[in-house]
């Protein structure tokens, strides 16, 4: 599919996403509460067949903290984007995408770790590299006394 044919197929999924077309791939950015159903379909849609997810990583915009997905298709060859922020700051949580995308099982463990955003429906969300005395070193208001670490 063409990058057109992908944004006509993923409007008419949820015409509310925003599509944008960047140097290298089309990023859709949506709701978290729109993750599950836009990736269950672009998974299962033999037109789309994004069976497999690249990477997932946790952002933070300093109002918000975030997702960013790269979902690709072994069949079609072709790579999007999908981002999303959550609106709680303070208690952030999505739903997890491990039901969809297995290999999500880590990536969601490691922004749990390293971001404190939570995902719901996870089979064994914990810590990954940190124990439960840190608290989450990749936010950007995150302090550390102890080692002198700022940001």
């Amino acid at each position: 599919m063409t990058n057109e044919q992908l944004k006509e197929k993923i409007l008419s999924i949820d015409p509310k996403v925003e599509i944008t077309e960047g140097k290298q791939f089309l990023t859709v950015t949506l709701s978290t509460n729109k993750i599950i159903n836009l990736a269950q379909k672009l998974k299962n849609d033999e037109e789309t067949k994004f069976d497999y997810l690249m990477c997932l990583s946790g952002v933070d915009y300093k109002d918000s903290l975030g997702v960013v997905y790269h979902i690709g298709s072994s069949k079609h060859n072709h790579v999007i984007v999908i981002k999303t922020k959550t609106s709680n700051r303070e208690n952030p949580v999505l739903e997890s995408v491990t039901g969809i995308w297995e290999t999500a099982n880590f990536h969601e463990r490691e922004v749990y770790d390293l971001f404190g955003i939570k995902f719901k429906n996870h089979p064994d969300l914990r810590r990954l590299f940190l124990d439960n005395s840190w608290g989450f070193p990749l936010r950007k208001d995150y302090v550390d006394d102890v080692n002198i670490v700022s940001k």
